[in-house]
């Protein structure tokens, strides 16, 4: 599955906080989520439209490396209907 080309940093909040990510503080146009789900991990994304690839790439990596997924797997969990 492909990373989504056009994702805000609005829509990337909404799709984290459906997997239990809450934002804790937002700091000029950077937005922190923190989530409790199997432990504490914290995650800076910058408030841009769109996120470009590479970043929105990094914090997903970021986001499955804590949850123990791979690419795919969370790809899925995240942006399938």
């Amino acid at each position: 599955m492909k990373l989504p080309r056009d994702l805000s940093a609005a829509d990337l909040v909404r799709v984290l906080a459906r997997n239990g990510y809450e934002i804790t503080r937002q700091t000029g146009s950077h937005i922190r989520l923190t989530t409790s789900v199997g432990g504490r991990h914290h995650i800076t994304i910058p408030d841009h439209d769109p996120i470009k690839i590479g970043t929105l790439s990094g914090i997903l990596r970021e986001v499955g490396s804590h949850a123990g997924l791979g690419r795919e797997e969370l790809l899925r969990k995240l942006f399938s209907p």
